[in-house]
């Protein structure tokens, strides 16, 4: 009987063997562009603490120079490199979402693919071919945990983090095609990387930087995955369906497992990866669009009495809990998952609400303030669109008593309302743009762009390091 990781093994060594659809691999250059402007924006961040520390403790471990860390341009060990970019990929929490698993594949894919064909190699095609089989894979792992009647992923539900658990597996999946393993080697590798993915939501509620090295440490566990795997590393067969497998583990056993397999490789789940218009954590979304409208609508901040945002209810835990962690975040950082703080930062402006990871979530007394006048509260029709798309309802009751209310059912870079291919460069650019010259963003977008035909990984890596002046 073939097994669940033996049937993913052999849809990805096919992505790379036999290619991909033309409209995959156009998806794919775009993740992988807007990966890298999300790693150029947070060597400028200035709350930036938890990727300098990761560059630091890599060098401090030293090896042979296989790979590239973007926008430092340090050659490290390949696993090295992932840790790196991953974690840079998502500092800023600005990277893409899956729905309705709701898990983030290219911050630890992305990464893991480009130091693997960079110590390969490897050119931009099996780079794309490789990113797309490791999403794919990435998202029917989080689809696999999505509970219907729950409206939410089970690892959600349990505080476990679903991007840096089921990418894991994803980037041993990118990483083992792109070092040549047959489907044998690849469900070795993936079932390697199954005992090493791990993440914890806490940092979520009560701060700490650590969710930010999430992505990174997926990144670095499944290429070592995949490197061991070449060695001659096993794992088993049942790995994710086992008794003491996989699911059993995180999920005690349930899992959808059509979700998983039916009709991999015609119906992309890749496609449905959405991407973020503000750098904060993506719950935060609905509340901020409808601050924004009323703010454009010319609803005075200084004349807000009592704010109250509708959300769905199991993102409560996330962005309204524990409140008075919410109400006064502990650093810029802890902000992004903030209801309150978002919610008082659209409405007051001045910052990066938009296609740009600037200030948004800088401390200021004003926003402190606005926030403490935020109550978040569950919204039945949230909920129940809840995670097909991420809503929300902000009310406003001014101080000579009367009131403003917004609605969105889908919000602004969701299923409903992608952004356009305008607005990811617009993106790209400004991100990119905080760590290069505007020539030097212009190369590397082209080359980005030109991955499935003529660029390669290395030369791409190359292009995120500023020239001198």
């Amino acid at each position: 009987m073939t097994t669940h990781v033996q049937r993913l093994a052999e849809f990805a060594v096919r992505c790379r063997d036999q290619g991909v659809p033309e409209r995959v691999r156009e998806d794919v250059t775009g993740r992988v562009t807007d990966v890298l402007g999300n790693c150029l924006a947070a060597h400028a961040d200035p709350d930036g603490d938890a990727a300098p520390a990761v560059l630091r403790a890599v060098r401090r471990w030293g090896g042979t120079g296989e790979a590239t860390a973007a926008g430092s341009g340090d050659r490290l060990p390949a696993p090295a490199a992932a840790l790196v970019n991953g974690t840079l990929a998502h500092a800023l929490d600005y990277d893409d979402t899956h729905l309705p698993s709701v898990l983030h594949p290219s911050a630890p894919v992305v990464p893991a693919a480009l130091a693997a064909a960079e110590a390969t190699g490897a050119d931009g095609a099996a780079l794309v071919a490789a990113v797309a089989a490791g999403i794919e894979v990435c998202n029917r792992l989080g689809m696999a945990s999505y509970l219907p009647e729950a409206r939410n992923s089970l690892f959600f539900e349990r505080g476990q983090h679903a991007t840096s658990i089921c990418g894991t597996l994803g980037a041993a999946v990118a990483a083992g095609l792109l070092y040549g393993l047959t489907e044998e080697g690849v469900a070795h590798a993936v079932a390697v990387a199954a005992s090493m993915g791990a993440g914890l939501l806490e940092a979520n509620r009560t701060g700490g930087t650590v969710k930010r090295a999430h992505c990174g440490w997926a990144a670095h566990a499944g290429v070592s995955a995949a490197v061991l795997a070449v060695e001659g590393v096993t794992g088993p067969p049942t790995v994710l369906e086992g008794g003491f497998g996989f699911f059993a583990a995180w999920l005690d056993g349930r899992y959808d497992e059509s979700a998983m397999l039916f009709a991999l490789g015609r119906r992309w789940e890749l496609l449905r990866t959405v991407y973020k218009p503000y750098p904060t954590n993506h719950f935060t979304h609905p509340g901020i669009d409808c601050a924004l409208a009323l703010r454009a609508a010319g609803l005075p901040p200084g004349e807000v009495e009592e704010v109250e945002l509708g959300v769905a209810a199991p993102v409560l835990r996330t962005i309204a809990e524990p409140r008075e962690e919410k109400v006064r975040p502990r650093s810029p950082y802890h902000a992004k998952f903030s209801g309150p703080y978002t919610v008082a930062a659209a409405l007051l402006g001045g910052g990066g609400l938009g296609l740009a990871a600037d200030d948004f979530a800088a401390l200021t007394p004003g926003r402190l303030a606005l926030a403490a006048r935020v109550r978040c509260v569950a919204d039945e029709r949230a909920s129940e669109i809840f995670p097909r798309a991420f809503a929300a309802v902000l009310r406003v009751r001014l101080r000579d008593g009367g009131t403003v209310e917004h609605r969105v059912d889908s919000s602004r870079g969701g299923p409903e309302r992608p952004l356009t291919r305008e607005e990811l460069a617009v993106k790209f650019r400004a991100n990119a743009g905080r760590a290069l010259p505007a020539d030097q963003v212009e190369a590397l977008l082209a080359a980005a762009r030109d991955l499935p035909v003529s660029a390669s990984p290395a030369s791409l890596l190359s292009l995120t390091v500023a020239r001198p002046r």
